[in-house]
């Protein structure tokens, strides 16, 4: 069980149950395995980012990401 999430955005820690361990909120995880013809050959980068950190992150693309409703997580 994770323990502890940090937002690489801004720092914050992300409210987690002490009893229980679950998480209070959500965020967003992305991981990328760069592969060949990148600066980055052979690595793997991961980062989290709070719900706040997202919504900065996604207001500044020129492009808005797709977005659509789900009934079922």
């Amino acid at each position: 069980m994770q323990k502890e999430m940090i937002c690489n955005g801004c720092g914050r820690k992300l409210r987690c149950s002490d009893d229980s361990g679950i998480f209070l909120e959500d965020a967003f995880v992305a991981e990328k395995a760069w592969g060949y013809f990148s600066k980055k050959d052979l690595t793997r980068h991961r980062f989290i980012l709070c719900e706040e950190c997202y919504d900065d992150m996604i207001a500044r693309f020129a492009v808005p990401p797709d977005v659509e409703e789900v009934t079922e997580l």
